[in-house]
């Protein structure tokens, strides 16, 4: 019997880990995505929130400024 609760337990746990990517993953690369288009790195804040728009901010290389040319 507690064999079978193993067994069925690790199986669940493994179609759990086997889904794709994680929603973080994902909120993560798009974030990406936006910084770079902006000419921009992503930098992390030193937060740890599990949300990647709190724990990374948009730093702008190059470009930004006010100043004309």
């Amino acid at each position: 019997m507690r064999a079978a609760a193993a067994i069925l337990t690790l199986s669940l746990l493994g179609a759990c880990a086997a889904t794709g990517p994680s929603r973080f993953q994902a909120d993560y690369h798009r974030l990406l995505q936006r910084c770079e288009a902006q000419g921009g790195v992503l930098t992390p804040t030193g937060a740890t929130t599990g949300r990647p728009e709190t724990e990374n901010a948009c730093r702008i290389t190059g470009g930004a400024s006010r100043i004309e040319r």
